[in-house]
C-alpha cells in the first residue's frame, strides 16, 4: 500500500475528506489531477468519485464551505461545485453498458472496481483516497504509474471493450499522446485501428472538440500521424486525408502534400499557439488534390488552390461544426493569401503590390507572415537558408511600407458619402467608380494617403469622369 499525501496539501482536499466522512461514503480524487501531479503539471479540475451518491457528497461539501449550492445534473448523476480556483465535479461510482449503435451508456450504480474498469487509460485510473483514515492512499489497479514512467498510453481493459464502449477515447488516445509526447501501446494502437468505424456514432461536435484539443498540444503532428495510421483521419477529416499520396506521370511526381502540411504545422507550432492560425496551416493547401494538373513541359501544378481552398473553408467549418464567425473568416483569409508574401520575393516587386497585400491582410498581417515563414519546408538546408533570408527581406520591406504609409486596417480617406455630397449624386455606380479610382491612386502611390490629397484627386478626377472626359 502506498500513499501520496503530498499531492493533497491544499486544504480543499481535507475539506472534501471531511464532507465524505460526514456523508458516510468513500471518496477519491481520480484521473487528471493525480496524473498531472505526478507529471509536475498544475491541474485545477478535480474529479471526485464517491462510492455512493456523488450528488449528495457535492451538496454536503457546498454546505460545508458555505458556497453556492452544487449545480446538479440529474440525468448524468453528476454535480459541480466551484471553490476558490477549483472546478470540482462529483460523481458516484458506476458501471456502464453500451448498445452497438450508440455511445449513450446504460448507467447503474457500481462498485469501486466497476468505476476503475470504465476509465479510458491506465494513467487516468489513479485514485487518491480522501477519507481521514486512508487520506492520500494511492490506488493503481492497472499499473498506471509504470505507464507514466515509461511514457505509454494503454487501456485498462481489452481495447476492443474500452473503445467500443466509448469511441471518443480513440481521439483522446491520440490527444494524450500528442500532449505528453507518449507512445500508444501496440495492442491499444491496433485496437484503435480495429474499432475506427465506431467513431461514426459520435457527434461531430464532440469529435471536433477533441480535435481542437489535439491541435493545441505541443506535438500536434504526432497526434495527426496517429489518426492517419489508425484510419481515423479518413473518417473524421477526409479532406486532410486526401492530401496524402504522390501521383507520377512520365516519371514526374509532386510532393506528398499531407506530409508537407504536417511539416508546415510543426513549424508554425514552434511560433504560435493560436488555434485558428494552426487551423490555417492545416488548411492552407487543402485544395491541392482538386486543383492538381499535369503539363508534359512544366510538370505538376496546383494553380488557384489558394482561392479554391478559401472557398472550401466555410463548407468544411460547417461540416465539422467549427464556428462560422470571425474565426472562420480569419482562416479563410489566411488560406487565400498564403502565397502572396512568397510571390513578393522578387526584388522588382513594387511598393504598390506590397500596399495591396497590407490592405488585404489588415490586422492579420503578422499572422500571415508567420504562416508563410512556416511554409518553407525544403529539406535542403542551403535552400532553406536562402528561402528564409529572402522571405525575411520581404517581411522587413512589408513592415517598412506599412509603417510609412499607415495602411493596416486602411479605409480610403474619402468616403462614398463625401463623394455624393460634393457632386450632388445619389447612391450609384458612379460613386463607386470614383471611390475605386481614389483607392487605386493611393495604393499605386500616385497620391499620398491623406484626406487633402484624396479630396483634391476626387475633385479633379470626379469632374473629368462625370463630364465624360475620363473613362474607367
Amino acid at each position: 500500500m502506498s500513499f501520496l499525501r503530498e499531492a493533497l496539501v491544499d486544504p480543499v482536499f481535507s475539506l472534501l475528506g471531511e464532507a465524505a466522512d460526514e456523508t458516510g461514503v468513500e471518496a477519491y480524487v481520480v484521473g487528471g489531477f493525480v496524473r498531472d501531479f505526478l507529471l509536475g503539471q498544475p491541474c485545477k479540475d478535480l474529479d471526485i468519485v464517491a462510492i455512493g451518491s456523488g450528488i449528495e457528497l457535492a451538496r454536503k461539501f457546498a454546505d460545508k464551505i458555505h458556497a453556492k449550492p452544487a449545480v446538479v445534473y440529474e440525468n448524468f448523476g453528476t454535480a459541480l461545485v466551484r471553490y476558490q480556483d477549483y472546478d470540482i465535479e462529483f460523481i458516484g461510482a458506476r458501471k456502464e453498458s453500451y448498445r452497438s449503435d450508440s455511445r449513450k451508456p446504460l448507467v447503474e450504480n457500481g462498485t469501486l472496481e466497476d468505476d476503475q474498469q470504465r476509465r479510458d487509460f491506465t494513467i487516468n485510473a489513479l485514485y487518491l483516497c480522501l477519507n481521514k483514515d486512508r487520506f492520500g492512499e494511492l490506488l493503481d489497479p492497472f499499473g498506471g504509474i509504470g505507464d507514466l514512467q515509461q511514457g505509454i498510453i494503454r487501456t485498462p481493459l481489452d481495447p476492443d471493450i474500452t473503445f467500443s464502449d466509448d469511441p471518443l477515447r480513440m481521439m483522446r488516445a491520440a490527444r494524450f499522446a500528442a500532449r505528453l509526447d507518449y507512445t500508444i501501446e501496440e495492442n491499444t494502437f491496433e485496437g484503435m485501428a480495429r474499432n475506427k468505424d465506431r467513431i461514426r456514432i459520435v457527434s461531430m461536435e464532440r469529435v471536433t472538440e477533441e480535435l481542437n484539443k489535439l491541435i493545441l498540444t505541443n506535438h500536434t503532428t504526432k497526434g495527426f500521424m496517429i489518426l492517419f495510421k489508425t484510419g481515423l483521419l479518413a473518417l473524421i477529416f477526409p479532406e486532410m486525408q486526401n492530401l496524402h499520396g504522390v501521383k507520377f506521370i512520365n516519371g514526374k511526381g509532386h510532393k506528398d502534400n499531407f506530409f508537407h502540411t504536417l511539416k508546415v504545422l510543426e513549424n508554425l507550432c514552434e511560433e504560435s499557439g493560436d488555434l485558428w492560425l494552426r487551423w490555417s496551416a492545416i488548411l492552407h493547401d487543402i485544395a491541392k488534390p482538386v486543383t492538381a494538373a499535369f503539363d508534359p513541359k512544366h510538370g505538376w501544378s496546383f494553380h488557384g488552390h489558394e482561392d479554391r481552398g478559401a472557398r472550401m473553408v466555410p463548407k468544411l467549418f460547417t461540416r465539422m461544426k467549427l464556428p462560422l464567425n470571425d474565426k472562420m473568416k480569419f482562416v479563410q483569409k489566411m488560406v487565400r493569401l498564403h502565397l502572396r508574401p512568397i510571390a513578393l520575393v522578387d526584388e522588382e516587386v513594387t511598393d504598390a503590390a506590397i500596399r495591396r497585400l497590407i490592405v488585404e491582410a489588415g490586422e492579420d498581417l503578422e499572422a500571415l507572415l508567420t504562416l508563410c515563414r512556416a511554409d518553407i519546408t525544403t529539406r535542403d538546408e542551403a535552400k532553406k537558408g536562402r528561402y528564409r533570408e529572402n522571405f525575411n527581406k520581404v517581411a522587413d520591406r512589408v513592415r517598412e511600407v506599412e509603417e510609412r504609409d499607415q495602411l493596416r486596417n486602411w479605409q480610403p480617406p474619402i468616403t462614398g458619402e463625401m463623394i455624393m455630397a460634393h457632386f450632388g449624386l445619389p447612391p450609384s455606380e458612379k460613386v463607386g467608380k470614383i471611390k475605386l479610382a481614389i483607392r487605386e491612386a493611393i495604393l499605386e502611390g500616385t497620391i499620398p494617403n491623406t484626406y487633402e490629397a484624396g479630396f483634391a484627386f476626387m475633385e479633379s478626377y470626379g469632374r473629368a469622369y462625370l463630364s465624360g472626359e475620363e473613362k474607367i
